[in-house]
């Protein structure tokens, strides 16, 4: 091959790899995000929190006197995963909406990632400064459900109910996924683009996390709702038969399976997920 055809390939896996590390970190930068919300006559609040060495970022919408809902997104992702939610009028009426980034995702240290109790001792931090009187909710998609369930775990005195969507709590039933190891490792894991780095660490860390999980369910006593769709190919449905069995204690459990339905419920279920969220306020 001759040389001046290597530089050029050279440079253009390299734009390539830029491209896609630009393009592939799956956030709304602020600017725009408030924009939106500004077209449909709303009022974002965007919050930066430091905790420690480590920068939180979320938004929240809504009169402070009203029930919290505080969604938490899944691998990757960031807090406009919840977008729709949180343009939602019906969802204004009778909460208060906050959605965050969690750690390694979207503005919050963005790359980093951290296991499941590192994580939730942050998140924490967001929840100190926003809880009042009125009911905290809870609202956590995929891996998002995991962290919830952590949360709620630390602290169970906090909230009001879970949300559990599509979420993956069972350590039985999670896929082995030896592949990722390969991509955790100097230099394959630089390979991996954007969002997909911190996401391939975090499933690792928390793969082991859920059996620390298993042994602290007995304090949850709090309504649990599980969300799943019966086509998850992601996430199995079995989470939820997991959930349900180590919840027998707990009289406030219920779940929703929806029919053909594969990973994608707060987006391609936004009516089933709505309509259960505004049923929170009753």
């Amino acid at each position: 091959m001759p040389f001046q055809i290597k530089i050029i390939s050279f440079f253009l896996v390299f734009a390539l790899m830029f491209f896609l590390e630009s393009c592939m970190r799956l956030r709304t930068n602020d600017k725009e995000a408030m924009q939106i919300f500004k077209q449909k006559g709303l009022s974002l609040k965007i919050i930066n929190l430091s905790v420690g060495k480590r920068k939180l970022h979320y938004v929240k919408i809504g009169q402070d006197s009203l029930p919290t809902i505080f969604f938490v997104h899944g691998s990757p992702g960031s807090w406009d995963a919840f977008k729709d939610y949180l343009l939602d009028k019906d969802l204004h009426q009778k909460f208060r909406l906050i959605a965050i980034d969690r750690p390694g995702f979207g503005y919050s240290n963005f790359g980093y990632a951290m296991n499941l109790p590192q994580q939730c001792e942050i998140i924490a931090e967001i929840i100190k400064k926003e809880r009042h009187q009125a009911p905290f909710h809870l609202v956590g998609h995929s891996i998002g459900g995991p962290v919830i369930v952590k949360l709620a775990q630390n602290n169970p005195e906090w909230y009001a109910s879970l949300s559990i969507l599509a979420g993956s709590i069972s350590p039985i039933d999670e896929p082995k996924e030896n592949w990722r190891y390969i991509f955790y490792y100097f230099p394959l894991r630089y390979i991996m683009p954007g969002a997909l780095r911190p996401s391939n660490d975090e499933i690792i860390y928390f793969k082991k996390d859920l059996y620390e999980l298993d042994k602290l369910y007995g304090k949850l006593e709090m309504p649990i709702t599980f969300i799943h769709g019966n086509k998850d190919d992601l996430v199995t449905v079995k989470n939820v038969a997991y959930g349900e069995k180590k919840l027998t204690h707990n009289t406030k459990v219920h779940k929703i399976i929806i029919e053909n339905a594969n990973h994608f419920i707060p987006w391609q279920h936004y009516d089933i997920i709505k309509k259960h969220l505004l049923g929170l306020a009753d």
